[in-house]
């Protein structure tokens, strides 16, 4: 067990450098950012634990409220929407479709227009068939 104690005097510590980390460049971005007045309420107010996990989750949940607000009556008027044409189409499309399809069926075989008498004599035909 070389080197291990349970009782360290200090620390570990790591030699970490970021690899795309340039102070320059992030120093230059916050002095451009306070002249443009985008962070200059945010340097005067102090820090509180949980603020930005707060703030955030307010903002998802005020985000989320909108969008079913939007969403409902969005389907409401979808649906109504729908509904109406579905109407507009029963009540005038259907019944011209009807009669423009029974123009276009052609009759077999033009059959006698006489008037059906249930007492005229009825014609047999014989049975030709045979069986074998």
């Amino acid at each position: 067990m070389l080197g291990f104690t349970p009782f360290k005097r200090h620390a570990n510590k790591f030699n970490y450098l970021p690899r795309y980390y340039d102070p320059e460049r992030e120093a230059r971005e916050e002095r451009r950012a306070e002249l443009s007045g985008r962070r200059a309420g945010d340097a005067a107010a102090e820090y509180r634990p949980g603020q930005y996990i707060r703030t955030r989750s307010e903002a998802r949940a005020r985000r989320l409220q909108q969008e079913r607000s939007r969403s409902g009556s969005g389907r409401v008027l979808t649906f109504a929407a729908l509904a109406a044409l579905l109407l507009l189409f029963a009540a005038f499309g259907y019944p011209r479709i009807m009669r423009a399809l029974s123009g276009l069926q052609r009759p077999a075989v033009q059959q006698q227009t006489e008037e059906f008498d249930p007492y005229r004599p009825i014609t047999v035909v014989p049975n030709d068939y045979v069986e074998e």
